[in-house]
């Protein structure tokens, strides 16, 4: 054991604290140490950013390929060669660690994700942050877990406390990270696991606001959506708009996923995959740029290369829909040129967001399909965002959008449903759209949209956008785990409890005096041949118990049950389990075929299999996984 871990042992018995404020010390602690690997992070993006736009301000347009497969050379060697686990969005792997590998990370994946994914979304690649920084976090929570040497259980906690205080730091979104991380990393809202987590994250946003000095939300709208009041008219339209979404979210999944096996089968070193979709993204670049420019809006850059914040921003903006919703814009942003248009525009408008939204799915595709180091979760914000512009914009053409309403908000209450329709889920997605935006005006319809979204993509699929990935891999989460793992284990690899065998003609005081004798509970009632009859209970001899005048008179055979099932020693334990659900038993006879000298066929008793073994096997089970 550790001499660090000695120490804070010896202050937390001489201040006479419990388990839980010590892992609460531990969670603060990896607050701390996770901002400042945040802001480490986003400095280094920043940097790659910077310098990867230079070198496309200076070079020709038909180069547009080259500074992403740059960036994806350097992802390629970096993963390939340091942390393959650091390969894609980043939180499926972190999933697995918590189901499979006891909460435990590489260190080495902190500094290789790093790099790697700013490497990628620096340079133009499409995806975001969110992914990068979970898995960051949670490599330095395991990292000092690991060090301190905890225990399995606190292990989790303290990779769940570097997730939370990652998403925390990079989109000051403290609710948010805790969110994400109970309801889609840990899938546990025990109060010992959302304590120290809450803290982890309340220390995370603190350090980073004091280190940079400021406190805004990544896409501050400000107040230009104060007068907006939600009518219940209004309320189809973000139901059709969330079922839209929902549906988006899962063309999203499957795309993604599809591109990824097609990568996979590519006659291609790994390390080279990542640079072929750079290749590809480049070329849907350049053919995106020519289409704007022929539509009277030619663009330097494609908008949905990198996070895309930018375009959400605008997109988020009314005054960038001012013209189009029959109002005046004073400042036309820049990215979105082809929104502000005079009316006879529109339909251009509409479908060059659709354009823009076709473009940055199948960008996402080939950039983290093929292998690139970056998250899902910047690019759903931005196929939300677009996605509920051109719903805006169609329903304005149509005559439709209510007097005083923009397109805008639109597109930040599809921000929120499809980001639900991927993740499945829709409270972290209300969370951090509100947090990142600090919107409390569109909050109604956002959580409309978001459960409808959430809905459809679930009749669709039941895995999310991260939990498929671990499915594709073998590794099943939640109700579908439970089963998949009672269905490899028979009853035969579940320890036995020694049984008592009573016969059918005993006197029932028999049974009173084994119960005091050996402390049995549940009786097995053989025939002369010592073949199994049936049970006597515990709770049918308490009951028995309350008329006491009447115990002499009575016989096992009164009292004896043979309605109860037995287990067969080759019977998975889900169906164990299912017998058990079906009687309200503590156990039940394991039995094995056997013939008496008659030739006649019956039933060996083997022992006793309790419910309370059976799951103390299961949960074996789960930590060897």
């Amino acid at each position: 054991m550790s001499r660090a871990l000695v120490i804070l042992r010896r202050l937390q018995v001489r201040l006479g604290l419990r388990r839980d404020w010590y892992l609460i010390c531990l969670g603060a602690g990896v607050g701390v140490v996770t901002a400042f690997g945040a802001i480490a992070f986003m400095g280094l993006l920043h940097w790659a950013e910077d310098g990867f736009a230079d070198l496309q301000g200076r070079w020709a347009w038909w180069l547009l390929p080259i500074p992403p497969m740059i960036g994806a050379l350097i992802t390629g060697i970096l993963v390939h060669r340091f942390a393959r686990e650091a390969k894609g969005g980043g939180v499926p792997e972190v999933m697995d660690a918590v189901y499979r590998r006891g909460a435990v990370i590489r260190p080495r994946v902190a500094v290789v994700k790093s790099v790697a994914s700013a490497a990628t979304i620096g340079s133009g690649g499409s995806a975001g942050a969110e992914g990068p920084i979970v898995q960051i976090g949670a490599a330095i929570g395991s990292a000092i877990g690991q060090w301190l040497r905890v225990s399995r259980e606190q292990a989790g906690t303290l990779l769940g406390c570097g997730a939370a205080a990652g998403i925390a730091s990079v989109f000051n979104a403290p609710i948010a990270g805790v969110f994400f991380v109970l309801e889609v990393l840990l899938r546990d809202f025990s109060i010992r696991t959302f304590i120290p987590i809450v803290v982890a994250s309340v220390f995370s946003a603190a350090v980073t606001q004091s280190v940079l000095g400021r406190n805004v939300a990544i896409f501050d709208v400000g107040a230009v959506r104060e007068q907006y009041v939600f009518t219940l008219w209004e309320a189809p339209s973000y139901l059709v708009l969330g079922l839209l979404c929902g549906l988006l979210a899962v063309v999203f999944i499957k795309a993604l996923y599809k591109t990824e096996d097609l990568a996979d089968k590519a006659p291609l070193h790994p390390m080279l995959r990542p640079v072929a979709g750079a290749f590809l993204l480049g070329l849907l670049g350049i053919a995106y740029l020519a289409i704007v420019a022929a539509a009277g809006s030619p663009q330097t850059l494609p908008g949905f290369f990198g996070n895309g914040y930018a375009v959400i921003t605008e997109l988020l903006n009314p005054a960038t829909f001012g013209v189009v919703a029959g109002e005046a814009a004073a400042n036309v942003p820049a990215a979105a040129p082809m929104v502000a248009e005079e009316g006879s525009r529109l339909p251009t408008a509409l479908w060059l967001l659709l354009i823009l939204v076709a473009c940055k799915l199948v960008g996402t595709c080939f950039t983290l399909g093929s292998g690139g180091s970056g998250g899902v979760f910047a690019p759903s914000l931005f196929l939300g965002a677009g996605a509920g512009a051109a719903f805006g914009v169609a329903l304005d053409h149509l005559g439709l959008l209510p007097p005083g309403v923009s397109p805008a908000s639109y597109a930040l209450v599809g921000m929120a449903a499809v980001v639900a329709g991927a993740t499945h889920a829709p409270l972290t997605a209300i969370l951090i759209v509100f947090e990142i935006t600090r919107d409390v005006y569109v909050l109604l319809p956002l959580m409309l949209a978001a459960v409808i979204a959430t809905t459809v993509a679930q009749l669709f699929l039941r895995d999310s956008i991260y939990s498929l990935r671990l499915r594709r891999r073998g590794v099943l989460i939640g109700t579908a785990a439970d089963l998949s793992i009672l269905r490899r284990l028979t009853a035969r690899q579940t320890p036995l409890s020694p049984h008592v065998a009573v016969h059918s003609s005993d006197a029932l005081g028999r049974l009173l005096e084994l119960h005091r004798d050996s402390n049995v509970v549940d009786f097995v009632v053989v025939d002369d041949a010592g073949e199994y009859l049936g049970m006597v209970t515990g709770q049918d001899l308490r009951t028995a118990l309350i008329e006491r005048e009447a115990m002499p008179l009575l016989l096992v055979e009164d009292l004896m049950r043979t309605d109860l099932p037995t287990v067969d020693a080759d019977e998975t334990l889900d169906t164990v389990m299912d017998k058990f659900s079906r009687h309200d038993v503590s156990s039940l006879a394991m039995t094995t075929a056997a013939q008496d000298h008659a030739g006649k066929a019956g039933e060996q008793v083997l022992g006793l299999i309790t419910r309370a073994k059976l799951m103390q096997r299961y949960q074996q089970a789960l930590r060897e996984m």
